[in-house]
């Protein structure tokens, strides 16, 4: 299992020259489809749980502790987000189901394709959209950054290290420190990601529950 650790930027229109001069490869562009399933209620994303399908496959990103860090580490990773990502079908559904509290009988044989267990579980989609996504890499720093443009006009950018569970946060959170002072990002303050922004545009109630539960 590996963990996600990133921090958001705004894009400008010097950022592409930026990334140019710092080094940092073009690995490609892509289209990507996102839905993300939760409750009517709610119960997955009010604990920072998000149920998410992929190109045709499952993954469910779940919050890691806070890392350890001095003085000198906490504006960084106060800017990073970190979450655990799994994508054993199984074990997706187990942890669901631990959230939801149902006790339904296990059912062998997942599948990508059957998804008749959303139902028995509650599960419906809450959000669907498509990013443009280009992505560049730092080879030697480990670092991938990626600029999305949503189908719902936001644009944002990520600086993201992947690490394994258990593996050296302090480390990634430096290495995104680093990369974000060489593309010139300034500011103290969080970026919104692509959710928080689709939520409040056309889920504003289910917005307001996760900024009260300091989710978003």
């Amino acid at each position: 299992m590996s963990v996600e650790v990133e921090r958001k930027f705004l894009c400008n229109a010097d950022t592409l020259k930026k990334l140019e001069e710092i080094g940092a490869v073009c690995v490609g562009q892509q289209q990507i489809h996102d839905q993300y399933f939760d409750t009517p209620e709610f119960h997955l994303t009010l604990r920072d749980m998000w149920l998410r399908k992929r190109k045709g496959c499952w993954e469910l990103k779940c919050p890691t502790g806070k890392a350890q860090s001095g003085k000198q580490g906490e504006a960084a990773a106060s800017l990073c987000t970190r979450y655990k990502e799994i994508t054993s079908l199984p074990e997706i559904h187990l942890r669901v189901k631990e959230v939801i509290k149902q006790d339904r009988e296990s059912e062998a044989g997942f599948s990508q394709e059957d998804e008749s267990w959303l139902s028995k579980l509650d599960l419906v989609c809450f959000a669907e959209f498509t990013t443009a996504r280009r992505s560049f890499t730092l080879k030697e720093e480990g670092v991938q950054i990626d600029l999305d443009q949503a189908d719902f006009g936001y644009h944002v950018g990520e600086i993201e290290v992947l690490i394994s569970e258990g593996g050296d946060e302090q480390a990634a959170l430096e290495k995104i420190r680093q990369t974000a002072e060489k593309l010139g990002l300034t500011g103290d303050q969080r970026v919104k990601g692509k959710m928080d922004v689709y939520l409040k545009r056309n889920h504003p109630e289910h917005y307001a529950k996760l900024l009260s539960e300091h989710i978003l």
